[in-house]
Parts: C-alpha cells; structure tokens; sequence
C-alpha cells in the first residue's frame, strides 16, 4: 500500500477503541464485574472514552481511556513536546489508548500502558507527512509489590516478541529507555520493573510499518498481563503484605505527580483532570521512615528497583 493511500488517522483511531474494548471485555471477565464507561468531548476539539471500573472482586481500581483530539497547542506546550520541536505550525492532532490496573492482591502486579500518535502542523488525513511532524509513543511496564521473577520475565519476554517481529534492535533500546524513564530521583529507585518506553518514533521505515510494530505492541499487553493476574490474584496474604502494597502505590503516586511526562503536560496544557488522573491507585499510603526486614520479600524487591536487571539474560 503506498503510504500516501494510508489513512492512518482512521487506523490509528480504529486501534486504540479497538484495544480498549478488548482490554475492558478481558479484565471484566476476569473479575466479574462491568466498568463505567464515561463519554466525553473536548472544547478545543475532539474528545475520547474513558472506562473505569472501581472496588471490583479482582481490581480495585482498573482504567482504559481513548482520546481522539484536535486543535492548537500554545507555545509553552509546544515547547514541551517530546516531537516536533522544530515545527511552527502549532496545530495538531493527537490519538492514543492509556490504561493502569491496580489489583487488590499484593501478590498481583499494578500495570500501566500507553500508546499514541501525533501530528504537528495542518497535513489532510491521508496525504504524505514530512519527516518530524509525526511521530508514534508508548509501552507498557509491570509494577510489583512483591517480586516473582518469573512474572518479569514473561512480561518482558512477550514484548521482546512484539519488537522483534519489527526490529530485533528495539527491546533492548526500548528496554534501556523504559528503566530510565520509570525512575524517582528523590527515591533513587525504579517505579517498577519495567518493560518497554518509546517516544518519538518516526523511523526506521514508514508511516505503515511503524503502525504495525506500534499495533503488535498494543495488542501483546492481554498475552503479557493475563497469564500473570490469573497465577497471582488468590494467593494468600497478610496484613503488613498489604500495608507493603499501599506504601509501593505511594511511590507510584509520586513518580505519577512529579516526573512523568505525560501526566505534567495533560495538566499544565488544560486537558481533561479526571482522565489525566486515572491512572492513580484508589488507595495508597505513605509512612514515615518505614523499616523493611533484612534479607526479606520486601527488601529483595526494593534491591532490584535500585538497579535494573536483564531479566532475559
């Protein structure tokens, strides 16, 4: 197909309410339970679907939202932006799919995904886009309260899948990118034990291609997560595992609120606070100066976020 015949608008449009619903019929499956769905429009242009469910029998908090939105960035925004930098046309027009599941089980892992495009500058939908004023993001990484490595690396082992269908070169880039990224200076630790983060992405290959690699990635998130909630969501725990649960969502709070991206540029450029926010736990809890067991499960998990590992050796 030549690329100028690509109506990638509608196929990326097409992909993230395609993802979102079969992410929302899986995880309601699992627990039994239907998700709010919240329909909303953009007064700049656009809108998007936001489904939430809360306090479920598996989940205590699980969200997926759809944006489709269009309109004019200010130059502060702008100036933000991971792409496109160098374009003065400050029109644009943005989808994407985000999700973040927060099981009750601590034994079970929170985990967060998200994949987008952007165009900067006017380009009729359809037509040939010059370098730089386009560009695709995402990835998706796991969070554990308590670690089982086997569950990490599954995880990063379907996702190297996915990139090596594209390009054998990407997983340990994207790998490298997503330790990085994930990480709280003030804690000096990961958030979690990754995955795979891009941004940016406009080659190598075309508009086409790079949709493929970004529509293999999207839909590997089922085969990556399932297989890990289903082993972890029953097993037994205590109190104090739980009290360990809710200061991990802490830290996830605070990467969340201080230094991702994403969740700073939705707020600060007058997007939509409910759905920039769903992506926090329902519940979390901070304690002052917590002391962890030597040599225990809790330890042996901060151990790994303080220097991440090749978990596919």
């Amino acid at each position: 197909m030549a690329e100028e015949n690509f109506d990638i608008r509608q196929k990326m449009t097409d992909l993230v309410f395609g993802v979102q619903q079969d992410i929302v019929d899986a995880i309601s499956a699992v627990d039994g339970s239907a998700f709010a769905d919240d329909q909303w429009e953009r007064d700049g242009g656009g809108g998007g679907r936001t489904r939430v469910l809360q306090q479920g029998n598996v989940f205590e908090k699980a969200g997926v939202g759809v944006s489709v939105v269009e309109g004019e960035l200010s130059p502060e925004a702008a100036a933000q932006m991971g792409g496109g930098a160098h374009i003065e046309d400050l029109s644009f027009w943005a989808t994407g799919v985000s999700l973040v599941i927060h099981p009750h089980n601590p034994m079970a892992p929170t985990v967060h995904a998200n994949y987008r495009y952007f165009e900067r500058g006017k380009c009729a939908p359809g037509k040939t886009r010059q370098p730089g004023t386009w560009w695709f993001g995402g990835g998706a990484d796991l969070t554990p309260a308590y670690l089982f490595e086997e569950d990490a690396r599954h995880f990063h082992q379907v996702h190297k899948d996915a990139c090596d269908a594209y390009d054998p070169t990407f997983y340990p880039r994207y790998k490298k990118w997503c330790d990085e990224y994930f990480y709280i200076p003030h804690r000096k630790e990961g958030r979690g034990v990754g995955g795979i983060f891009f941004d940016n992405l406009h080659g190598p290959g075309s508009i086409e291609e790079l949709f493929g690699f970004v529509s293999g990635c999207a839909n590997a998130f089922l085969p990556a997560y399932l297989p890990i909630v289903e082993r972890r969501k029953d097993l037994a725990y205590t109190e104090a595992q739980k009290r360990w649960q809710q200061m991990r969502r802490g830290r996830y709070v605070e990467f969340n609120l201080v230094e991702d991206r994403g969740t700073k540029f939705g707020l600060r450029t007058g997007g939509r606070t409910e759905s920039i926010l769903m992506s926090l736990p329902l519940t979390a809890r901070w304690e002052y100066d917590p002391k962890m067991e030597e040599g225990g499960d809790e330890a042996a998990l901060v151990e790994v976020l303080k220097s991440p590992r090749n978990w596919l050796g």
